[in-house]
């Protein structure tokens, strides 16, 4: 076996890549199991417990948009092991908390270096992989997209249950560690030249928008929309995130390069990954609600009945990013959304009388056709961006991907809610509550069928043709084309 010093450049990047993009990603989810033990142990009343969380996401909000221009003013790789360290250091700041106001303030200690971490990586993964090998990193990238959210919360239900929540922040300690020492070690620095001047009006701006806009979207479901805490934070973060528009398309070195989506194949991409990101986090917000609340089910036990969706897409991922090449993003795209529409309509058959093995079996569908969305959207975003333009190009992509899942999860939980009331309403005794309860269910996980037929629709507005630098097997001999701008 060879010595890391001995890999080509492009799978170091690659190795430390996914050990930050898994630990990010995994905490996201690991965190939601181990939220009514927090509050039981902090006593923790309200809504002040959900800050745990929402303290989190209103971090990376900040960050995620001002990443692509510190990674291209300092170095990705001195980005990338700096957020890298905050991330293991807060974790385990978090792992310590003596009381609720500690524990949200070092989850948001955390989300400075979660902010950083995707869009930085992503810009060092794509600019080690030529275009012809951009299906290849698009299935390393899989890995740890689609495990670490359904590895959450099955590892998350085990140490909470069986240990302390205190270990859901501990683990990531090994992990980080490792990254640090391997990436210090074997990552090659690069910077951007023509790094210009930071732009504080859009980073204020952006960061302001998005915070309110997301948090809207994890409060609205919960506290009602028409309430001043959902309608009045969507309101102001619209207001920003136009005022944000406004200025960043008026000057020449905007935090987020909007101009970018002028690009037809960027532009298409991430509206399909807009949706997609809704589709695969929305019902992996939903159904642990319906195995848990109305099946009874612990949270190790919910854990290990969604787990089979990352069994399917890491299956699938060999085989679609060797199809991808003959088939191309457009057609592969669209079968993968129509397949995760069609195999989410199966839960519209799912009731409390179930075999749970019936519904890991749909999860299963989901992840073998998820493989070809993910791989597909990974591939082909960026192969008409440039070298340059990539760090601004993977800070936009992290942004539209973050709030589209967390759009999402709002709509569904939304749907839930309001159809919920609505039939239990109109329903007398037990059993027909019950009934109720299910359909209630049923109508939101239909909105996860719509969502992914919405991504499918964009899917078709894709041209292979924008792409097919991607599709091409890799001459050995042959140089590497540069990316059109």
């Amino acid at each position: 076996m060879r010595r890391p010093s001995q890999w080509p450049y492009k799978w170091i990047v690659a190795a430390v890549f996914v050990i930050g993009l898994f630990m990010d990603i995994l905490d996201t989810t690991i965190v939601n199991v181990a939220i009514p033990q927090l509050a039981k142990d902090f006593r923790a009343t309200g809504g002040s417990i959900e800050w745990v969380v929402t303290g989190y996401l209103l971090s990376l909000a900040l960050w995620i948009p001002a990443s692509g221009w510190i990674g291209d003013r300092f170095g990705t790789k001195r980005t990338f092991l700096f957020a890298l360290s905050v991330f293991t250091f807060s974790s385990a700041l978090c792992a310590v908390s003596w009381n609720l106001p500690s524990l949200i303030g070092f989850r948001v200690l955390q989300g400075v270096g979660g902010g950083m971490l995707t869009p930085v990586g992503t810009a060092m993964l794509f600019r080690a992989f030529p275009p012809q090998e951009r299906a290849a990193a698009s299935t390393i990238l899989t890995i740890p997209t689609v495990l670490a959210p359904a590895t959450g919360p099955v590892l998350g239900g085990f140490l909470v249950t069986k240990v302390s929540w205190h270990w859901i922040f501990l683990v990531n300690i090994p992990i980080g560690i490792v990254g640090l020492v391997f990436g210090s070690k074997y990552l090659k620095e690069h910077k951007e030249g023509s790094t210009k001047s930071f732009d504080r009006p859009g980073f204020v701006l952006s960061g302001a928008g998005l915070a309110l806009v997301l948090y809207a979207l994890s409060e609205g479901p919960r506290v009602g929309w028409a309430s001043w805490q959902a309608a009045g934070t969507a309101a102001a973060g619209i207001v920003a995130l136009t005022a944000m528009v406004w200025w960043e398309l008026r000057i020449p070195n905007p935090i987020l390069e909007l101009r970018l989506l002028k690009n037809r194949l960027f532009r298409s991409a991430n509206l399909a990954s807009f949706m997609s990101s809704g589709g695969l986090l929305g019902l992996l917000f939903l159904l642990p609600l319906f195995l848990q609340t109305l099946r009874g089910l612990s949270a190790l036990d919910s854990g290990l009945t969604t787990f089979p969706q990352a069994i399917g897409v890491i299956l699938a991922s060999r085989f679609v990013g060797k199809l991808y090449q003959r088939v191309g993003p457009r057609r592969l795209l669209a079968v993968g959304l129509g397949g995760v529409a069609m195999a989410s309509a199966l839960f519209l058959l799912v009731d409390l009388d179930t075999s749970l093995w019936w519904i890991r079996a749909i999860m299963f569908l989901r992840g073998l056709f998820f493989a070809c969305s993910i791989i597909s959207l990974q591939a082909a975003s960026f192969a008409t961006i440039s070298p340059a333009d990539t760090g601004r190009a993977s800070s936009l992509f992290s942004t539209i991907r973050q709030v589209g899942a967390a759009f999402g999860v709002a709509l569904l939980a939304t749907v839930l809610s309001t159809r919920t009331s609505t039939r239990v309403g109109a329903a007398s005794g037990e059993l027909a509550i019950r009934a109720a309860q299910v359909s209630a269910y049923h109508d939101a996980f239909l909105g996860s069928v719509i969502i992914a037929m919405l991504g499918m629709l964009c899917a078709l507005s894709i041209r292979d043709a924008d792409a097919a630098i991607t599709m091409k097997a890799r001459s050995n001999s042959s140089p590497v084309p540069e990316p059109a701008h």
